[in-house]
């Protein structure tokens, strides 16, 4: 009853080519293995080491709405009484 039979994994294939198409296929299929790759490493506990340029410097500050940066741009003259 299972995917033995090449007959079974003959049909599935057409199937899958009717639903899918021709063009999407491989990439699905490419979509799928780096899911499964991504997981095994996560499993393993394996992690890729990151390009030298996404570790460099001290992480960005968020960026502050215009009203802020105008308030901390221009100090409030001091007002003198007489």
């Amino acid at each position: 009853m299972g995917l033995d039979n090449p007959l079974h994994i003959a049909f599935l294939v057409v199937i899958l080519l009717l639903v899918f198409g021709a063009k999407r296929l491989p990439e699905i299929g490419r979509s799928l293995g780096s899911g499964m790759r991504e997981f095994k490493d996560s499993i393993s506990g394996e992690a890729k080491q990151q390009p030298p340029a996404l570790n460099e410097g001290p992480p960005a500050t968020p960026a502050q709405p215009p009203a802020q940066q105008q308030a901390q741009q221009a100090p409030a003259e001091p007002t003198h009484q007489a």
